[in-house]
């Protein structure tokens, strides 16, 4: 995780002196949740690793300024605005492996997502239907958090994730037959 900080760190002028600290120690404890979110957006861990540490140098610039705020919303907030950015700019998605490796390195059962059916299936909604699931199954958020992160209403949140969990289930389903 130390090349990670540092290569935050190195992005950007380190003119903040005390923050510093408070920015490290907020890096350390945060990031690997921070990476998981992005994996489970993204699929690709690279591609994860890359879009935390964009936003962590985002956050870093205002640092001073959320850090009495709470600043797990803004950190989280700007790695969606950051994904979603990302995903404007391209024509088209990445390419992504056929093999997916779901056994991620989990700290605890919570972390650790061992159904590639379901992988699959969220990889098939589309980026907002994604990350409204992802915030509140994966992260836990309530509606509230979760319209926060996305910068969205409440209702919107409710019907996307009525919307996606429709799609999941259609998906999931599919893919039980097929196992039979």
């Amino acid at each position: 995780m130390t090349a990670e900080l540092s290569a935050v760190r190195g992005q950007v002028e380190d003119r903040r002196g005390a923050n510093a600290a408070d920015f490290d120690e907020y890096v350390a404890v945060r990031y690997p949740q921070l990476v998981r979110m992005a994996w489970l957006l993204t699929q690709d861990w690279g591609l994860a690793e890359d879009l935390v540490q964009t936003a962590l140098v985002k956050c870093w610039a205002a640092w001073g300024s959320i850090r009495n705020e709470d600043p797990t919303a803004y950190v989280r907030r700007t790695v969606m605005t950051t994904y979603f950015a990302w995903w404007r700019w391209r024509r088209s998605r990445p390419e992504r492996l056929t093999d997916v490796d779901v056994d991620l390195v989990a700290v605890d059962e919570y972390t650790r997502v061992d159904n590639a059916d379901l992988l699959e299936a969220l990889r098939s909604l589309p980026k907002r239907m994604c990350a409204v699931v992802v915030l509140r199954y994966f992260e836990d958020l309530t509606e509230a958090q979760t319209a926060a992160a996305l910068g969205c209403s409440v209702g919107t949140v409710k019907s996307q994730t009525h919307r996606a969990l429709r799609r999941l289930h259609l998906e999931l389903s599919a893919a039980e037959e097929a196992d039979r």
